[in-house]
């Protein structure tokens, strides 16, 4: 028997195979659920002093974003508009734009109160201070 790592883009070009109606059932749904709707990617980082949530948004304006801080939970929402002028003809567009929200569980370590956010080159920058007070690992000697 021969072993073959899983690759989901596999059978995406046949509609019909039997692969594709598998992954589809299992692994897509929550992307199919969103293929019409513009969800920004995030990237999650940790240093030693602050947790960074990096959103791409590209084409948008710092004020079209909202943040929110609720129940330890980061809420960041916003709306990137498509335009267009007056006798322009759109011939095709796979720029995904609409209204998106993002959720975040804050990390107990979290300092709720030392919250910033930028907006730089296309990319909504947050940064969360740790709370030094707050230690998650201690080391306990045994006696």
């Amino acid at each position: 028997m021969t072993l073959i790592k899983y690759n989901p883009y596999v059978g995406k070009s046949y509609p019909g195979s039997f692969v594709n109606l598998f992954d589809k059932f299992f692994y897509d749904k929550l992307e199919d659920s969103s293929a019409d709707r513009f969800l920004p990617k995030a990237n999650i980082l940790e240093t030693e002093k602050s947790y960074e949530v990096h959103l791409a948004v590209p084409g948008m304006k710092k004020e079209d974003f909202n943040i929110d801080l609720e129940d330890g939970k980061l809420y960041i929402s916003g709306e990137r508009r498509f335009e267009t002028t007056e006798g322009t003809t759109v011939h095709q567009h796979e720029i995904l734009h609409g209204n998106f929200e993002r959720v975040f569980h804050l990390p107990e370590d979290a300092d709720q109160k030392k919250i910033s956010a930028s907006y730089e080159n296309g990319i909504l920058n947050i940064e969360v201070a740790k709370d030094v007070k707050k230690v998650l690992k201690q080391k306990i000697n045994v006696k």
